[in-house]
């Protein structure tokens, strides 16, 4: 199968303007993520789609692929179909352009979700076992079944566990209480069940990132604002992977600060 690494990089963030072209230890966001991602084995190019001209230059500058798209797409995934429209390829992995300490090994992982025939996209997960997180609504779940098709993903804490956590409605807001949210109990050990956090990176096969570009937003995906519901909705099926890596995504200066923290503590 050919594969090909797509990088979707706008320049017009309401939070962080240019947000690609940012440095980090002197590099540039974008060329951080570009650079990792050619670093996987199991695609055969890596290809920034963007709307500005500015980040088009920028990755040209440093050796990269850039291809100009639409400044009218609401998401990534349009982004991406607009190029995939063009391309002969079999497979399309989307790499978020703001995710610089994303890993060869992810992408290789979720390139391996598709060799299950039955899939039509590939994304990852990891266990997630500190309670704050679980209760977060920024951080995404996932549900799965045996098979590692997602059944579902959400904002809320699910799987819900009934028998250790309490739920309790005062007025019109709903708490949920757990012993493992006491601080003096260990986050490491809290819970003993497995819940699994979405890693926001997917492979789609050709056809599948078309059709799944040219569907209205679905009811669910509308509620909870996770586009992957588009997919299940419309019978796309989603094969997960469990992986042992995690990103962290760039959405304000605030962010690039804890990336440079992070990397600063791993040298």
């Amino acid at each position: 199968m050919s594969v090909i690494v797509l990088i979707p990089a706008r320049y017009a963030s309401t939070r962080f303007p240019g947000k690609p072209l940012a440095l980090l230890r002197g590099i540039p966001l974008i060329q951080h993520v570009y650079q990792n991602a050619l670093k996987c084995s199991r695609a055969e190019e890596v290809i920034v789609a963007t709307d500005s001209e500015t980040i088009f230059e920028k990755v040209l500058s440093f050796g990269g692929k850039a291809v100009m798209t639409s400044e009218k797409h609401d998401s990534g995934t349009d982004r991406l179909a607009e190029v995939a429209a063009s391309m002969s390829c079999d497979i399309i992995v989307n790499v978020q352009g703001d995710e610089p300490l994303v890993r060869p090994e992810m992408i290789d992982e979720v390139i391996s979700a598709l060799d299950d025939d039955r899939a039509d996209l590939g994304t990852l997960a990891i266990p997630v076992y500190d309670s704050r997180e679980i209760f977060d609504p920024n951080v995404v779940k996932v549900v799965f079944g045996p098979e590692g098709f997602a059944w579902y993903f959400s904002r809320a804490p699910v799987p819900y566990c009934r028998d250790e956590w309490k739920a309790s409605v005062t007025g019109n807001e709903l708490r949920v209480t757990s012993r493992y949210m006491d601080s003096s109990v260990s986050h490491q050990d809290s819970v003993n069940y497995y819940c699994f956090k979405h890693v926001g990176i997917y492979s789609y096969r050709r056809d599948a990132l078309l059709r799944l570009a040219s569907l209205p937003p679905s009811r669910l995906e509308t509620i909870e604002k996770l586009e992957q519901l588009r997919a299940l909705e419309n019978g796309l099926r989603i094969k997960v992977r469990e992986t042992s890596f995690e990103t962290i995504g760039v959405d304000t200066p605030e962010d690039l600060e804890r990336v440079e923290q992070c990397l600063n503590s791993s040298s």
